[in-house]
């Protein structure tokens, strides 16, 4: 029960800041694709959050107790991450290694990745509350390379950090690289005390980034008002306000409304204001 609100609160990662598309107006958007290139590339650092997240509690079962302790099952562990992917514990240094193989493996999620997951347990609880040190090796997504080191820390009460530093997605076909750093912090705000209900978990997430996207465009993204996930509402965040301000002097807001789960959000430019859908 418990990787089942983990993967519901790491797909809070998904939707902040991919626009997929908008709605029409009478006059030309001032908001053009050059200017949401920083909102597609933050959503894939996000993807990649919500996948380290969930890679914590992936261990298997100890060989010798045969206790797992985090309660992943095989056919879990595959419906997640893959049925081409494997994954090892190195019990010696507290490590799990999710190996998607050399070559392209299609995960649940659509996308195709090769190269390994490995997460360094700081403690000797193999799962999210006591921290680790999530990086890649050889890692590709859509032939896309990824690097980064993201430090998860507890905080106590069922919240955590992410630390993301070291970070780039380097795009094939010479596409361009995309750097930054980030740091989010997951508040629980509700469900704490039911540990095995994940329907009532709620968090609050607060946090900024820096970087330079695949255009070499730099920015910052902040939350201006905490963004809220509902365990109850899988992929979206239900409210809280996103900036995203360029070196170009372009600033967007996203604010996903008012406490309704659905796939919809506004974005506010220039003095407009659009509704966009959320992928």
């Amino acid at each position: 029960m418990r990787t089942l609100s983990l993967r519901s609160l790491a797909f809070a990662c998904l939707a902040s800041g991919l626009l997929l598309t908008t709605s029409c107006s009478k006059r030309e958007a001032d908001v053009t694709p050059d200017d949401i290139t920083t909102a597609e590339d933050r959503s894939e650092d996000n993807v990649e959050t919500a996948i380290s997240s969930e890679s914590m509690q992936a261990g298997p079962a100890d060989p010798t107790t045969q206790n797992s302790p985090n309660l992943t099952t095989e056919a879990e562990f595959h419906a997640r991450f893959g049925a081409c992917a494997t994954r090892t514990f190195n019990y010696a240094t507290n490590t799990l290694t999710i190996d998607f193989g050399p070559t392209n493996c299609l995960c649940p999620d659509g996308r195709y990745r090769r190269g390994q997951i490995v997460v360094r347990f700081t403690t000797d609880v193999q799962r999210r509350v006591a921290g680790a040190v999530v990086t890649r090796q050889n890692y590709f997504v859509n032939d896309n390379q990824h690097t980064a080191t993201r430090t998860f820390t507890d905080i106590g009460s069922g919240s955590f950090t992410v630390d993301v530093t070291n970070a780039s997605i380097i795009r094939a076909n010479n596409g361009g690289t995309h750097s930054w750093t980030a740091n989010w912090t997951f508040t629980r705000t509700a469900g704490y005390n039911t540990p095995l209900v994940v329907s009532d978990d709620v968090y609050s997430v607060t946090g900024s980034a820096n970087g330079t996207n695949r255009k070499g465009v730099s920015y910052t993204t902040t939350i201006q008002t905490p963004l809220v996930k509902r365990a109850d509402c899988f992929k979206y965040y239900v409210s809280g306000i996103l900036s995203i301000t360029n070196s170009n002097s372009k600033a967007m807001t996203l604010d996903y409304g008012n406490g309704t789960c659905d796939n919809t959000a506004t974005v506010s430019m220039n003095g407009r204001t659009r509704t966009i859908t959320l992928r």
